[in-house]
């Protein structure tokens, strides 16, 4: 099993501290975000592999991965020549090629606990893309909204009505060799007649929705959170505070493998 953590953005919401790296490459409770990702992904014995594409300040992002040491978890770099040009489905457009057998995609800014990810692994992969998602009483204007019906996605997006939303995408999505595939087909639209570049995944994901079965993995109660702000940054602290803390003094011992 493969994962691709999609990684090229910025960050601009939080400037000044991503005037010189991106987002990922930000310290939460001492350890990058990416290298936090790393570890919990290191820790899933089904992982073989690990995709980071890059894109704004990649030296930064490629030192993170350089410096991640693993006996078994291959890490390697991708770049996005175009990062500023496009949003995330780009970024996924860059990646194609990387997508033929089952996988899994990380938003760059997602920090979860080994257990979720192992959670999704664990679910039965009966559709051809599953969607990662929480629950909570309340959802805000910027949360990546769902609407599922008995366990089915409907829609996804940010300007869904609230009165109908019954979750939210957390940013992990889990691909099956023949979601691979419609994932794809749906990327090349997109790109080319869809305005690709200024739109998010998850927005392929909608439109995949409306014709083959996209299934929701519900992770309530597990552990994760998402950096888009100042305060996400505030909060990230203290949700990693019962984490197991990666072991820095294997740190410089990865070697980089660029593609």
């Amino acid at each position: 099993m493969k994962v691709i953590i999609l990684s090229a953005g910025q960050g601009s919401r939080l400037l000044p501290l991503t005037e010189n790296q991106p987002k990922c490459a930000l310290a939460v409770a001492g350890t990058p975000v990416l290298e936090w990702q790393l570890h919990s992904i290191a820790r899933c014995p089904q992982i073989e592999e690990v995709v980071v594409v890059t894109g704004y300040a990649t030296d930064k992002v490629e030192a993170i991965i350089a410096g991640f040491s693993s006996d078994r978890l291959l890490v390697r770099s991708l770049h996005n020549p175009f990062f500023a040009a496009s949003d995330n489905l780009g970024t996924c457009w860059i990646a194609r090629h990387e997508m033929h057998d089952s996988f899994i995609l990380i938003n760059g800014d997602t920090l979860f606990e080994t257990a979720v990810l192992q959670t999704l692994l664990d679910v039965e992969a009966t559709c051809p893309i599953t969607l990662t998602v929480d629950r909570k009483g309340y959802y805000d204007d910027d949360d990546m909204k769902v609407i599922l019906e008995r366990g089915r996605l409907r829609q996804i997006g940010k300007k869904l009505d609230p009165e109908d939303v019954n979750g939210e995408s957390i940013g992990m999505t889990r691909f099956t060799a023949h979601g691979a595939d419609i994932f794809r087909a749906e990327l090349e639209r997109s790109m080319r007649f869809g305005g690709g570049l200024n739109r998010w995944y998850l927005s392929a994901i909608d439109v995949i929705a409306q014709k083959h079965a996209v299934v929701a993995c519900c992770i309530e109660g597990l552990s994760w959170c998402e950096i888009d702000t100042h305060e996400d940054i505030e909060n990230a602290h203290g949700v990693v505070r019962g984490w197991s803390q990666p072991c820095r003094a294997s740190l410089g011992n990865g070697v980089l493998r660029g593609a």
